[in-house]
């Protein structure tokens, strides 16, 4: 890769925004005051959570027609070996967040596991939505969704192995989708030191 192509490509589509920040902390806040006992400020610190410029974030960069997703498609890469495509394990993923923790391994920004959010929604059906569409989904933690990428995706000769594997958010993952880094203007994810934080993706739920 020549130094013009360094220069030229960039950790993530788009920055996490403050408000981001603010949204796990209320999170956080809030699985804290759920098991002091405190379940109505609980309930009001998950509905703070439901804030509508994260939503404006996650909208820009997975939405159609998003201006900080540009692709240049380049020509396939020959497979002579090809790979069934296919979902990380459950092992796979407690590996992932064994070594990636849980946070984005592309814009840093703090995840929280499918399986988390659904616990949430069953105790606190109120405050935290999760319909069949993205308008009647709990902004916070769509955004903070864990989700699990093909650095190398299959279509360029991928593997399902771990080493091909990493935590990403939702905005990262639907933004890349299967296209090669390279045809996305993104760095490896892989180069990057993992973020080591207090947050645990609210697991202690």
């Amino acid at each position: 890769m020549s130094d013009l192509q360094v220069t030229t490509l960039k950790r993530c589509f788009r920055p996490p925004i403050p408000a981001l920040l603010d949204v796990a902390r209320y999170l956080d806040a809030a699985v804290s005051a759920h098991h002091a006992g405190y379940a109505l400020d609980a309930a009001r610190l998950f509905t703070l959570a439901d804030c509508s410029i994260s939503r404006q974030w996650l909208e820009s960069i997975w939405g159609r027609a998003s201006p900080y997703v540009t692709v240049t498609r380049l020509p396939p890469v020959p497979i002579t070996m090809p790979v069934k495509a296919r979902m990380p394990t459950g092992s796979q993923i407690r590996c992932l967040h064994q070594r990636d923790g849980f946070h984005c391994r592309f814009c840093g920004l703090p995840v929280i596991r499918a399986e988390i959010r659904k616990k949430v929604v069953a105790l606190y059906p109120d405050a935290v939505s999760w319909g069949r569409t993205n308008a009647s989904q709990h902004a916070g933690f769509q955004a903070l969704w864990a989700q699990y990428d093909h650095v190398v995706p299959h279509s360029a000769g991928g593997t399902n192995e771990l080493d091909n594997l990493v935590v990403t958010c939702a905005a990262c993952n639907f933004g890349k989708m299967s296209y090669r880094l390279e045809e996305i203007g993104l760095l490896d994810p892989r180069e990057f030191p993992i973020v080591v934080s207090h947050w645990d993706g609210l697991e202690r739920l």
